[in-house]
């Protein structure tokens, strides 16, 4: 049987409607205009539900099944919508992670984040750099798509119900995208004629998608030899040109990334800024991966970007938050001239609607994603609380930037003992090098009140070892120098804003724009002292290895993770070359290894608290926001001197750390 024949047949029946709808549109008289509203999430990170599983309890401040109320909200009020998720979708909470790692999904069994999303109707969506973290075998699977990459198999299976666009990642196996680079999608809107009727017109609607290049260095493991990254705005360059063919009314760019006005490369991680001044025939950006609202005040100030409005160079751009907290939207106007649709950038506008307005005034939930999510909710509650051991010491973040080590000591622990054991039986040439680790917090306040690593006493499940090590990372271990080690410290203290002493005012200690999860803390009989006072790289003071001065020369094995080793928050000397060790096993998996053989975990099994301030005396208040519980949390914990000076009404407190005490 030929199929030249039915290939010609499809061929004839597209070019039918494409006429159709050209000669249909070509009706619209000069003038019409059409409101379109797109609607954005991002960062949704298997947030379904307003769940925290870490506490076993509902949160109402985050989730997709709150966020959907907004989206129906949305549809009501404004007619002619189009629902955009931007990336970072299928990681990102234990209900992720129990589908991918603990239980994987069945080929024939579609994600339960893409069957909540699925009640809601998204148009399109794009891939974040969290997508990769479980390697390409999984996501090709759960996205049902064939990507022609060596290991990922080709089949079908069972996936979302929207199509994925993905402009900038390519197979090394052919050189061609692994998703589709741009799609064109088709909707009826309704417009008004300069007489004032109402029609309906038919919208042509182009969508580009991005990842960020630097997911080559943070998942080096799953791409390397299996993909390839081109920039942000080098893709859109090549790929508007083929997109601009099929004569689109509305082109649409997803980029899972932000706003950063530093010199543009290739690598560049946050490309917005960039690709709203180099490519002007987009005519909308949806943001994200920086975890932030745009239109909102993190962005003030940035040149060409209006915060307030929601325009970059002039062009409309939103970015809707994370976890669902938020509903990014973008309102257009669209006039017809000429005979095409062209978009009134003078008339748009961005907002961002949160789900909560205030700590207890929250949107309900939407009561048809719950059941679609229901068994493999059930399921991995059930996992979460399997026992592997006890604890007597409550392990928290609240404070780790003071030094409250209880919740990394046993992370840090854990990965130092792998090295160990992993160097006595591979590496007999690095016997006798120090083994030291690095950890951080991943959770300390980011996201509200509640976002701080918090296990009490008692017993240790999986789920306190997921909350202990929040990311699917895999460890990695880097050979660096005396030098390496301290500029590495110098690199992570630029969590502390510099202190003058002289200042009356309060004055904030810690950092905004460094994020808590790049202020590594060392331990392994390693301590150091850090100089608020001092401008950032001249911080760190008296580094000493079991109680000696280090030597810019001498050398050390430290245990840390794939992200770090890699590149990852941009640490001198680590960009892949130091690294000795990159291990197949999961941090959090080697950390639950640990408490099974050390069931019964308790202070005395960690040393001491690596570092300190330097003391300071200062005229003024030098001030941290914590949880308004943080003293009870923290105590016995040895933060220092801190008092609480007021509550600020939204679960947290300003507290004031006393560092001229030691």
């Amino acid at each position: 049987m030929s199929l030249r024949r039915p290939f010609l047949s499809w061929l004839s029946l597209l070019t039918g409607l494409c006429l159709a709808t050209a000669a249909f549109a070509a009706t619209v008289p000069a003038g019409t205009t059409a409101r379109v509203t797109l609607l954005e999430t991002t960062d949704l990170h298997s947030h379904i539900l307003s769940y925290d599983y870490y506490k076993l309890t509902a949160d109402p401040h985050v989730g997709l099944e709150r966020t959907a109320t907004l989206i129906r909200r949305a549809r009501a009020k404004y007619p002619n919508t189009l629902l955009f998720d931007d990336g970072d979708t299928i990681q990102g909470s234990v209900l992720a992670d129990y589908q991918a790692l603990a239980h994987p999904v069945p080929c024939d069994r579609e994600l339960a984040i893409y069957r909540a999303m699925d009640t809601l109707g998204y148009a399109a969506g794009t891939i974040g750099n969290h997508e990769f973290n479980y390697g390409l075998p999984f996501l090709a699977q759960v996205t049902d798509q064939r990507m022609h990459v060596t290991g990922v198999k080709n089949r079908r299976c069972a996936g979302p119900h929207f199509p994925l666009v993905l402009s900038n990642v390519f197979s090394t196996e052919n050189g061609q995208p692994i998703y589709r680079p741009w799609r064109v999608i088709e909707k009826t809107v309704t417009a008004t004629t300069p007489d004032g009727q109402t029609v309906r017109v038919p919208l042509r609607i182009g969508v580009l998608g991005f990842a960020p290049p630097p997911i080559m260095q943070w998942d080096k493991r799953h791409l390397k030899g299996n993909v390839t990254v081109m920039g942000v705005v080098d893709a859109a360059r090549k790929y508007l040109p083929q997109l601009q063919a099929q004569h689109p009314d509305l082109i649409v760019a997803l980029v899972h990334g932000g706003l950063d006005d530093s010199p543009y490369t290739p690598k560049m991680e946050n490309a917005g800024w960039y690709l709203a001044k180099d490519v002007p025939a987009i005519d909308a950006l949806l943001l994200g991966h920086q975890h932030q609202a745009f239109p909102g005040p993190h962005f003030k100030g940035m040149p060409g970007v209006d915060a307030e409005r929601g325009t970059v160079h002039g062009m409309p751009a939103v970015m809707g938050g994370f976890f669902g907290k938020d509903l990014g939207v973008i309102h257009l106007k669209l006039v017809r001239k000429d005979g095409r649709w062209v978009s009134d950038r003078a008339a748009a506008r961005s907002q961002v609607l949160p789900i909560c307005a205030g700590k207890t005034d929250c949107v309900p939930t939407d009561p048809h994603i719950a059941p679609r999510v229901a068994a493999v909710q059930k399921a991995t509650v059930a996992y979460v609380n399997t026992p592997i051991g006890h604890t007597d010491f409550r392990m928290t973040s609240v404070f780790a930037d003071l030094g409250n080590v209880s919740a990394l000591s046993i992370v840090n622990a854990a990965q130092r003992d792998y090295v160990k054991h992993w160097i006595a039986e591979n590496r007999p040439d690095l016997k006798g090098v120090p083994v030291l680790s690095a950890a951080a917090a991943f959770r300390t306040g980011f996201g509200g009140p509640d976002d701080y690593t918090d296990v009490p006493p008692g017993a240790l499940t999986l789920r306190s070892a997921a909350d202990l090590y929040y990311y699917p990372n895999t460890l990695a271990a880097v050979r660096v120098d005396g030098a390496g080690l301290k500029a590495w410290l110098e690199h992570a203290a630029q969590r502390f804003r510099r202190i003058d002493p002289s200042q009356s005012k309060p004055q904030a200690l810690i950092n905004p724009n460094y994020t808590g999860y790049n202020f590594d803390q060392i331990q392994g009989g390693v301590h150091y002292r850090i100089d608020v006072s001092q401008p950032v790289g001249q911080r760190i003071r008296d580094l000493t290895f079991n109680g000696k001065p280090v030597r810019a020369d001498q050398t050390f094995i430290v245990a840390t993770n794939n992200y770090r080793a890699s590149g990852g928050g941009h640490f001198p000397g680590l960009d892949g070359h130091a690294t000795v060790l990159d291990a197949p096993d999961a941090n959090r998996e080697i950390l639950v290894q640990w408490i099974r053989a050390h069931p019964h975990v308790t202070r005395a099994d960690f040393g001491p608290r690596p570092w300190q301030f330097v003391p300071l005396k200062t005229k003024g208040p030098v001030t941290i926001i914590a949880p308004t519980d943080a003293l009870n949390v923290t105590r016995g914990d040895h933060v220092g001197a801190v008092r609480k000076l007021h509550d600020d009404g939204n679960g947290l407190a300003t507290y004031a750390i006393d560092l001229s005490k030691k």
